[in-house]
């Protein structure tokens, strides 16, 4: 055993301590045959903080298309050429009918997720609506995803019923103008900092692939580990024809099962979601990915791109003995 991965086992599996920056750096740094050890010892910590639950999610894209902003992965944003036609926000019903569906399909959380800078009072009314009907009448947590949050709009959702605000950093703080030049990384920042301060479980992570660095990978991690969010969401670009970033290529299989390792050994605690982009990128190596270090996944569609089946999913959580969360 290399004397970076003896490290990992002595301060995380043993010590049960958080990885810090040296120790994260290093198992960047990594040589790749190495890397099966590392996804090993990860996976045992995740065995060890979160046992063998699974938490599954379905995401709801509640108005596709149209935003304002300008983030150069989003096939969502007004700004880009793409194939994403513009819908109108859904209804109350078309939220109820879409949790209905989730729960279904065996899933413990539903997230709502729009596309804008901020939550308009007209959206912030009917996703309140919709969030009370939902947890009155289904046994799922409920999530949100709405851009930048102010306090009075926050706690209206604390008091709709809202167990989680999504909001991800995205990407490192000196990469984050390459991303996004519409809304800053601090109003981000702030948003996530609100969250914390009302007391809703925060769910905070980002995208590796948009051609940010190593170095912006480490300060990423470090960054979630000041804030320490319940639930990181990974996901991996699937580059939107049309978007800035619809050329690039996609993360190499072993650096993206990698950074899942580095998740899980920067914030041991945390629900570590495999997320969006994961088909693409690691293709036949899902089960390798889900034992990196992730305690839970999304379901099905991405807002804007297909996933693989449930059945396949659910199979996969089966056969690596995991336990589906209710």
């Amino acid at each position: 055993m290399s004397s970076t991965l003896q490290r990992i086992r002595d301060r995380v599996l043993d010590r049960q301590l958080p990885a810090d920056a040296p120790l994260l750096d290093a198992v960047a740094q990594l040589p790749s045959e190495h890397v099966p050890e590392l996804l090993t010892l990860a996976d045992a910590v995740r065995a060890q903080r979160c046992g063998s639950g699974v938490a599954v999610e379905v995401l709801y894209n509640a108005k596709k298309g149209g935003c304002s902003e300008d983030c150069n992965f989003c096939s969502q944003s007004a700004r880009f050429a793409t194939d994403v036609d513009a819908e109108p926000l859904s209804s109350v019903q078309g939220f109820i009918d879409a949790a209905r569906d989730a729960h279904a399909r065996g899933a413990g959380e539903f997230c709502i997720v729009v596309a804008v800078r901020g939550p308009s009072a007209k959206l912030l009314d009917r996703v309140c609506e919709a969030v009370v009907a939902i947890k009155q009448e289904l046994p799922l947590n409920v999530a949100v995803s709405l851009g930048i949050l102010r306090d009075d709009q926050i706690e209206r959702l604390l008091r709709a019923g809202v167990d989680k605000v999504n909001h991800n950093l995205e990407t490192s703080k000196r990469y984050f103008p390459f991303v996004c030049t519409t809304h800053s990384y601090e109003e981000r920042w702030q948003t996530c900092l609100l969250v914390k301060q009302y007391g809703i479980e925060l769910c905070c992570g980002g995208i590796i692939g948009m051609g940010e660095t190593v170095a912006d990978r480490l300060d990423f991690l470090t960054a979630l580990q000041e804030l320490e969010p319940q639930e990181v969401p990974i996901n991996f670009l699937n580059p939107r024809p049309g978007t800035p970033f619809g050329e690039r290529s996609l993360v190499e299989p072993v650096e993206a099962l990698r950074f899942v390792a580095m998740a899980r050994l920067a914030l041991p605690n945390a629900l570590i979601r495999f997320a969006g982009g994961r088909e693409v990128t690691l293709a036949g190596l899902q089960d390798l990915g889900m034992r990196s270090g992730a305690s839970g996944l999304v379901l099905g569609n991405y807002l804007t791109t297909s996933g693989r089946s449930d059945d396949d999913d659910f199979e996969m959580l089966n056969r690596l003995g995991f336990e589906v969360l209710a």
